[in-house]
């Protein structure tokens, strides 16, 4: 089975599994799975302009389905509440109201432009997740750069470790196939030189990827501004958003404690709370929730699907809403906590 036919297979499952979930949720059933609460992870937040390769449609969601999806919860009985109030609310008895808490990551300025008047209109908290070298446009997004490369080359040629091969580009497939391949060279070598290989080849190719980022990220003017905001709480995000779990522990230390800093020197508040990039159990393990403890960080978010509960463990678990489950229904399906325990979880 090919990359692609596995991706639309396990997309195919997961939506089973969301249907089923809400079924279950309508009928009254496995009311015991919803928990306390639930925190959820987004990233863009935009309209859609499609595209026939969409190698991170995954993380985007629309203007009209965040509006959709809070409108939802607030008729199921959730509260809104920033996501530094959970660790007090799971203190709490049980038999209150359930909440809902929503997180935003990487700092994208549609988070800003198009995210902002949903959570204003209903009220809602939300935590934005900085990156410093996104931020001030220091470094590149590699999965932005490549969708950008992919799209715009008939081919190009590259080298993984055993010499230069040539990758065709010719159509969505074969696209599909050479980001496989690109993430596959980055999770499995050092970060920072797969990612500068990728971008060296991007300016080869006529792509500036520190360009891409500046269009992408909110920059410190704007970020200082959203921070003055109501509703928005500034968390950090390391400063190049690789995998703290694979750098030693002197450089993921740096990479945590100096986010943080950067955080308080543009806003003048320093973040209590942290997101570790990717959030997988590869990328973030029990080394680096002791050093967010030992830097004063009292939450740690991760994008492991899970529900908050009282015994938090440096590790609080988000529901991601994804752009491929842009349906109400899904939304009540995650936050039921169902899909979890289907799962065994």
């Amino acid at each position: 089975m090919t990359g692609q036919l596995k991706r639309l297979a396990k997309r195919a499952a997961i939506g089973a599994g969301l249907e089923l979930s809400w079924l279950l949720a309508l009928a009254g059933l496995m009311r015991q799975a919803r928990g306390r609460g639930v925190v959820f992870t987004l990233h863009h937040v935009r309209p859609h302009v499609p595209e026939a390769f969409e190698p991170n449609a995954h993380l985007e969601i629309t203007p009209r389905f965040l509006d959709a999806a809070l409108g939802r919860l607030k008729r199921e009985g959730y509260r809104f509440v920033p996501l530094d109030q959970v660790p007090g609310l799971l203190a709490e008895p049980e038999g209150g109201k359930p909440f809902a808490a929503f997180t935003l990551d990487d700092g994208y300025i549609n988070n800003l432009e198009h995210a902002l008047p949903v959570f204003e209109r209903h009220r809602a908290p939300f935590t934005v997740f900085v990156a410093q070298g996104f931020a001030e446009g220091s470094h590149s997004i590699w999965w932005e750069t490549l969708a950008v490369l992919l799209r715009r080359q008939n081919e190009i040629h590259f080298d993984f470790g055993r010499g230069s091969e040539r990758l065709a580009l010719d159509s969505p497939q074969q696209q599909w196939h050479a980001f496989d391949r690109f993430a596959w060279y980055i999770h499995r070598s050092d970060e920072a030189g797969a990612v500068a290989a990728i971008d060296r080849l991007a300016r080869e190719n006529g792509i500036e990827p520190t360009d891409i980022t500046r269009e992408l990220v909110m920059q410190p003017d704007q970020l200082r501004w959203l921070a003055g905001h109501p509703l928005a709480l500034l968390g950090a995000h390391t400063i190049s958003h690789r995998a703290l779990a694979r750098l030693p522990e002197a450089e993921a230390r740096i990479e945590m404690q100096v986010s943080a800093d950067y955080v308080e020197a543009v806003t003048g508040i320093r973040p209590e709370t942290i997101a570790y990039p990717y959030g997988t159990p590869e990328a973030a393990t029990g080394r680096e929730a002791r050093i967010a403890r030992n830097l004063g960080f009292t939450l740690a978010v991760t994008t492991q699907p899970g529900l908050p509960s009282a015994q938090l463990t440096g590790y609080l678990p988000r529901m991601s809403l994804n752009g491929f489950y842009q349906k109400r229904r899904y939304v009540s399906a995650l936050a039921s906590g169902i899909p979890l325990k289907l799962m065994g979880r």
